[in-house]
């Protein structure tokens, strides 16, 4: 097979206009979360290995990083490798740890030439020795930045997020510095491994699969959802344009009545008052 070279793509005129229509039609989003999925899939109808399907998946992580720090994206977070993806194939584990290697050390110094600041969570002491120091040296390199923060989940899942902030919590009342009545959701969320960082506006699921695979539960609980049928190998920015256009065409109430809706309530009061 042949090795998969990234190679710096030139954004286009037409691409500038477009980007430049999106920002005028409505908000972008502050935070997209994104659960990269398909890689495989995508790889087996191309009659190749599944781990072929993940290095063509860096340049699509490549081309929506960049497009979201042209766009005005503050945060981008994508959902790398969870904690059930230990249990494949050994041989699929080992190529991925090798490519989160590579794509690192060929990154990282385009990252920080982009002013895009690069951040993880999750449990990254189970990762290869490896791993863990080209990580700690792009997080470095990168650390000033403030264009973009880029956050990979690795090694992640939102019932461990949530867990151990409990944990946190409980050894805090257990040694009498907190009040079990004053925790609350601010509380919770302040002790999540995204304390630092507003909760994602947009999640974008590909390859057409209905559910959020342990990902942020918490921080997803008022997120809007836009799924598409591409695999994330083939998803590129004019896909994201179209999913943050999904979005501005979303009324975000939070659980409120909007406002509109509110103004229509009370002219029909209004009305059944007079008659």
């Amino acid at each position: 097979m042949k090795e998969l070279t990234i190679t710096k793509q030139i954004q286009t005129e037409e691409d500038k206009q477009n980007q430049e229509i999106l920002k005028n039609s409505g908000e972008i989003p502050l935070h997209i979360a994104i659960i990269m999925d398909g890689n495989g899939r995508w790889a087996k109808n191309k009659g190749s290995i599944r781990l072929h399907g993940h290095k063509v998946g860096v340049d699509s992580v490549r081309d929506i990083t960049e497009s979201c720090a042209q766009l005005g994206v503050k945060y981008l977070t994508l959902y790398a490798f969870s904690t059930e993806n230990w249990g494949r194939p050994s041989t699929e584990v080992r190529g991925l740890m090798k490519l989160l290697v590579s794509s690192l050390r060929k990154e990282a110094e385009n990252l920080n030439k982009n002013d895009i600041r690069l951040s993880t969570i999750g449990q990254l002491d189970r990762f290869p020795q490896s791993c863990q120091t080209e990580l700690k040296e792009a997080i470095e390199l990168t650390k000033d930045n403030n264009r973009l923060e880029l956050c990979l989940a690795l090694s992640y899942s939102g019932r461990w997020d949530i867990t151990e902030a409990v944990k946190k919590i409980a050894t805090h009342v257990k040694e009498g510095r907190l009040d079990p009545e004053l925790i609350n959701d601010q509380m919770i969320g302040d002790h999540l491994s995204t304390a630092d960082v507003p909760d994602p506006d947009l999640i974008i699921r590909t390859s057409g699969e209905y559910r959020i695979s342990n990902f942020l539960l918490w921080q997803l609980a008022y997120s809007e959802l836009y799924i598409t049928e591409t695999y994330w190998p083939d998803f590129r920015r004019d896909e994201l344009y179209e999913a943050i256009r999904s979005y501005q065409g979303r009324d975000r109430r939070f659980g409120k009545i909007s406002i509109s809706e509110d103004e229509k309530a009370g002219s029909s009061r209004l009305v059944n008052k007079k008659s």
